[in-house]
C-alpha cells in the first residue's frame, strides 16, 4: 500500500514537473518572440534611417547574410539532435539533403518568396515608421487564411471570419490619411509612404502563400524543420546572391560585399536570422492565443519606442483605433472556444 502511494506520488510530482516546464518554455518562446519581432522592426527602421557618412550597407547582401547564419544554426540544431556526433550529423544530412533531391527541389519555389519577401522588408522600413508598419504588417493573417481555405482546404469559424473583417477594418483606420499625420509623415520620413505600404502589402500576400505552401511540403514529409530550413535556406542564398548580383552588382564591385556595415547591421542580420528558429520554438510549445498575445505586445512596444525613441512617428486617434481593432482581430483569430458539457479527452 505504502509503496502504492509513493509510486502515485512519484508519478504525480514528475507529471507536475513536466507541466511546470512546458510552461516556462511556452512563456520563455513567446518572450523570445516579442523580443526577436520588436527588436527586429526597430533596429531595421533605425539601421535604414541613420544618417552616417559613406555608403549604407546594402539590404540585399545582408538578407544574404542572414540566410547563411540560418544555415549554420540549423545544422548546430541537427548536430544536437544527432546527439553531437559529426558522423550521424553527416550521415543526416546526405540522406535527408542530397540523397532527396525532388524533396529539397520543392523548398526552391518558397524559399524564393521568403528571399523576396525579406527584401521587401528592408523597403518597407526604409519607408514607413516601425509603428504603422508593424500594424500594416499584421494583414499576413489575413492572406495566410485564405491561402490556407484554397490550399489546404482548411476550414474557418465564425469567429476566425470575423476577425478578419476585424482586421482588414483596423488597417484601413491605420493608413487613413489624416493631416496631421500627413505633416508628421513629410516632416518624419525619409521615404514614401505609399512605396512602404505597397512593400508590406506584397510581403503580406508572399508570406502567406510561402507559409501556407511550407506547410504543407511539412505535412506531406516527416524530414524535421530543422532539415526543412536548411534546404530553404540554400535555396535562398542562391537567389538572395542572384538579387545582389541583378540590383546591387555595381555597388558591390565599387565599395564591396561589407559595404556600410557596423554593429547595428550585424545584430539587424542576427535578429532577421533568428527569426525563423523562434517561429518554429513558439509553434512547437505555445499556442495561437499566446502567439496572439505577443504579437500585440510587440505592436505596444514598436509604437512607444517608435514615438519616444525614434521619434519618427506621431500617434492620432485614428491610428489607435485601427491599433486596437488589429489587436482585438489577432486574439479573435486565435480563439478556439470549448464545446460546453463535452468531457476533456486525455
Amino acid at each position: 500500500m505504502l509503496l502504492d502511494l509513493y509510486v502515485t506520488y512519484l508519478t504525480f510530482h514528475q507529471e507536475s514537473e513536466n507541466q511546470t516546464m512546458s510552461a516556462n518554455l511556452k512563456y520563455l518562446s513567446l518572450g523570445i518572440l516579442v523580443f526577436q519581432t520588436t527588436s527586429l522592426v526597430l533596429t531595421m527602421r533605425y539601421s535604414r534611417t541613420l544618417k552616417e557618412e559613406g555608403p549604407r550597407y546594402l539590404s540585399s547582401t545582408a538578407v544574404v547574410i542572414a540566410e547563411l547564419l540560418k544555415i549554420l544554426a540549423c545544422i548546430f540544431l541537427v548536430y544536437k539532435d544527432s546527439k553531437c556526433n559529426l558522423r550521424t550529423l553527416n550521415r543526416v544530412l546526405h540522406d535527408e539533403i542530397l540523397n532527396k533531391p525532388m524533396e529539397t527541389l520543392k523548398l526552391a519555389i518558397p524559399s524564393g518568396i521568403y528571399t523576396l519577401q525579406n527584401n521587401l522588408l528592408y523597403v518597407a522600413l526604409s519607408n514607413l515608421d516601425a509603428a504603422t508598419y508593424q500594424v500594416t504588417y499584421q494583414l499576413k493573417i489575413l492572406t495566410t487564411a485564405l491561402f490556407s481555405v484554397s490550399m489546404l482546404s482548411k476550414k474557418l469559424g465564425v469567429y476566425q471570419w470575423l476577425s478578419l473583417v476585424i482586421l482588414m477594418a483596423g488597417v484601413a483606420f491605420v493608413q487613413w490619411p489624416t493631416d496631421s499625420q500627413a505633416a508628421a509623415t513629410k516632416e518624419l520620413s525619409a521615404g514614401s509612404q505609399f512605396v512602404g505600404l505597397i512593400a508590406v502589402l506584397i510581403a503580406c500576400f508572399s508570406s502567406g502563400f510561402a507559409g501556407v505552401y511550407f506547410e504543407k511540403i511539412l505535412k506531406e514529409t516527416k524530414q524535421s524543420v530543422w532539415i526543412r530550413n536548411i534546404q530553404l535556406g540554400f535555396f535562398g542564398s542562391i537567389f538572395g546572391l542572384m538579387g545582389v548580383y541583378i540590383y546591387d552588382g555595381e555597388p558591390v564591385s565599387k565599395n564591396g560585399f561589407f559595404q556600410g556595415y557596423n554593429k547595428l547591421t550585424w545584430i539587424v542580420v542576427v535578429l532577421q536570422a533568428l527569426g525563423g528558429l523562434v517561429i518554429a520554438a513558439v509553434i512547437k510549445y505555445a499556442d495561437n492565443i499566446l502567439k496572439g498575445f505577443a504579437t500585440s505586445l510587440s505592436i505596444i512596444l514598436s509604437t512607444l519606442i517608435s514615438y519616444f525613441w525614434l521619434q519618427d512617428f506621431v500617434p492620432t486617434s485614428v491610428f489607435f483605433l485601427g491599433a486596437i481593432l488589429v489587436i482585438a482581430a489577432t486574439f479573435l483569430y486565435g480563439y478556439d472556444p470549448k464545446p460546453a458539457g463535452n468531457p476533456i479527452k486525455a
